[in-house]
């Protein structure tokens, strides 16, 4: 296993865990913001562009959501 391959991983584990945590703290839904740019700057690097690309929108809307949460507290 590489290590873009790890970097992958390590991006979309913390994705899910964020993810699943969601619920408990708008800073999960930061985390999750925070791993979907990496899940996007994974997907660029290993040439998936699409994938990349979609990762860069779910972080745009996760931060908008984030700051929602945020205000509403």
């Amino acid at each position: 296993m590489d290590a873009l391959t790890l970097f992958g991983l390590f991006a979309v584990t913390a994705m899910l865990l964020c993810y699943a945590f969601e619920a408990r703290s708008p800073w999960f839904v930061l985390g999750f913001a925070v791993a979907c740019v990496l899940g996007s700057v994974y997907g660029f690097l290993q040439g998936a562009w699409p994938f990349g690309g979609v990762e860069a929108v779910w972080a745009v809307v996760a931060a908008r959501r984030f700051v929602r949460a945020r205000q509403t507290k």
